[in-house]
């Protein structure tokens, strides 16, 4: 391997300490970003060509160059070991002075590596959003596929992870359906934040050359240019934004891993895993361990790491650039990595369950899940809420002495603490009946369920 030669070594007499010289390296996180690198450079060297500063013969010479090493970093794992760079844009440089001689040299003109990367990772990080977006719809499309197939399935809903009241099973899976769909617009909205061109900056107060930076951005497909250059350079809530954003599909995936988690013990015994998204125990014969989910949850923490590094990494900075800036890419490309991984992964486990219907059936059927419904019934025979709740939990006193459900109990059981109550209320209390009462928007009734269901698939086609 060769060593290159520091881009801004003039200045310098001495050769750095190998040590910090390793320290300060970001080439061995920074390399995935080459093939934005070039393609910005490429969009710089028109803007260079238009300003006369360069030739249209050095033009082609640089941009011949540029996709020489494109092509070769595609094609070659061992590329990125030719050259002992310092970061991918000293890499790019280097090469392309190896293989067009001086023209090379003048592509940097007007330009700082602190336009130059605030330029790259905004160009990654659309094609990474826009990864993400498709990424997050696909395990909606999972949730939405185990909704449909299992659309009569009912399962206790919880509060405190005490049994509260039934619930559809497509409704359950609606809920994670709607919290992806908010990280979805979540994701959207910072893409029009990332997507604003420094280019054009250079170091902090600007390039002195005319280059035309509404022409770059048309070019690179920005929306807009930078209002102001010492902003541009230093900006990174782009960064902070996308972490966040991904910290939040993290918490939606790590509250789906946990229910998953849950339902899968014995102690529950409404999922099983199938082989596929499943371990077992090196000692204990019996185990089927949730593994998958289990690391979802755990990974969960590492994204929220990033988030928490990018904020104090950013708060002390003054204008413009710092070279405490470098530490961004690990957590932006990591917490990408992460986030992506989580959600494929989950997507993987959705069509990998099978639901215990029976056993759900049962649980939605016991512990006096349907008190509000008698509540409620009462009520509707004209006795104010707050009586009708403190008669009610009287009488599921009762039925708790008596181990036995509110439905199991006789009329006259129930007209002994209300004479309000008549042959009807069995009806009021049955499964059915609870779930097709909650038909307000957004309920849990088999209607309302069923065009949840269909709103949802049709905001995927969208």
């Amino acid at each position: 391997m060769t060593k290159e030669k520091n881009l801004w070594g003039g200045r310098f007499g001495g050769e750095a300490d190998k040590t910090f010289a390793e320290f300060n390296r970001s080439f061995r996180f920074d390399h995935r970003l080459l093939e934005v690198d070039v393609r910005a450079s490429i969009a710089h060297c028109h803007g260079l060509q238009v300003a006369g500063v360069l030739t249209a013969e050095e033009a082609n010479q640089i941009q011949r160059g540029l996709d020489q090493i494109l092509a070769q970093a595609g094609a070659d794992s061992e590329y990125f070991n030719s050259i002992e760079s310092e970061d991918v844009h000293s890499f790019v440089e280097t090469h392309l002075v190896a293989l067009i001689g001086d023209a090379g040299r003048k592509l940097h003109t007007g330009r700082s590596r602190n336009d130059q990367v605030a330029t790259d990772l905004r160009l990654w990080l659309r094609g990474a959003i826009d990864d993400l977006i498709a990424r997050v719809r696909s395990t909606q499309e999972a949730l939405l596929d185990l909704g449909e197939a299992n659309s009569g399935v009912v399962l206790p809903g919880y509060t405190h992870l005490q049994r509260a009241q039934p619930v559809q099973f497509p409704h359950w899976c609606l809920a994670y359906f709607e919290m992806f769909s908010r990280d979805r617009e979540r994701l959207t909205d910072t893409r029009g934040r990332v997507n604003v061109l420094p280019l054009g900056s250079a170091a902090l107060a600007g390039t002195s050359y005319p280059i035309d930076r509404e022409a770059l951005a048309r070019e690179l497909e920005f929306a807009a240019i930078s209002r102001n250059s010492l902003d541009a350079v230093s900006d990174r809530d782009f960064c902070l934004e996308f972490v966040g954003a991904c910290s939040l599909v993290m918490v939606h995936l790590s509250r789906l891993a946990e229910d998953i988690i849950l339902y899968t013990t014995a102690e529950f015994g409404f999922f099983e895993l199938s082989d596929a998204v499943a371990t077992g125990s090196s000692l204990m014969p019996q185990k089927k361990n949730p593994d998958s989910m289990e690391l979802v949850r755990g990974k969960a923490g590492r994204v929220f790491g990033h988030n928490v590094s990018l904020l104090t990494m950013l708060k002390g900075l003054p204008l413009a650039y710092n070279k405490d800036m470098q530490e961004d890419k690990e957590a932006v490309f990591d917490a990408f990595d992460t986030t992506g991984q989580c959600l494929d992964v989950t997507s993987l486990v959705l069509r990998n369950i099978d639901l215990k219907e029976e056993r759900m059936s049962e649980a939605a059927s016991h512990g006096h899940m349907n008190a509000t419904e008698l509540a409620d019934y009462l009520v509707r025979k004209g006795m104010p809420f707050r009586e009708a709740h403190e008669t009610v939990g009287r009488i599921v006193m009762h039925a708790i002495e008596r181990g036995v459900e509110l439905q199991e109990l006789s009329l006259g059981e129930l007209r002994s603490m209300s004479a309000l109550l008549d042959a009807d209320v069995f009806e009021a209390l049955s499964l059915g009946e609870t779930l097709e009462t909650k038909a307000q928007p957004g309920g849990t009734s088999p209607a309302r369920v069923g065009e949840a269901l269909a709103a949802a698939r049709a905001s995927l086609l969208s």
